[in-house]
């Protein structure tokens, strides 16, 4: 009959989580934290955002994922899409870009590529440079 009486404290702590608002969110969060892609930043402008949006950055997952990704913001209703990738990377974001336009949006154009290298500094000090691409898709 003990156990009916009230909730435990595990199951407190539980819906006390779930309680949370929104503003307590970020307030908890590591100052050096950056949004994961599909989340924004609130306290960013309005037209940063923007810019942001049609931009798909390519990882690890499957290729088909980011073309979906890319699919998905021309039915959005974007113009343009960004395909950004570094490294090892670079070869799927140019495979994705292949996909869309082959396969999904014939009529869509490469506007275009841009090359770079980026110097990034590990934790243990030491700096490497990255080769990144961005590839501008328009419809």
């Amino acid at each position: 009959m003990d156990e009916q009486a009230g909730p435990t404290d595990e199951q407190a702590r539980t819906s006390d989580e779930q309680m949370k608002t929104p503003e307590e969110g970020p307030d908890e969060m590591d100052a050096e934290a950056l949004p994961m892609h599909g989340q924004q930043d609130q306290q960013a402008p309005l037209r940063e955002r923007r810019r942001d949006d049609n931009t798909v950055y390519v990882g690890k997952k499957g290729t088909m994922g980011y073309v979906l990704a890319v699919v998905t913001q021309f039915n959005n209703g974007a113009n343009a899409v960004t395909v950004k990738a570094r490294g090892k990377l670079i070869s799927r974001a140019v495979d994705v870009v292949e996909i869309v336009r082959h396969r999904f949006m014939p009529n869509s154009k490469v506007d275009n590529i841009a090359i770079s290298t980026e110097e990034l500094t590990s934790e243990d000090g030491s700096k490497t440079k990255v080769s990144s691409i961005e590839i501008k898709i328009q419809k």
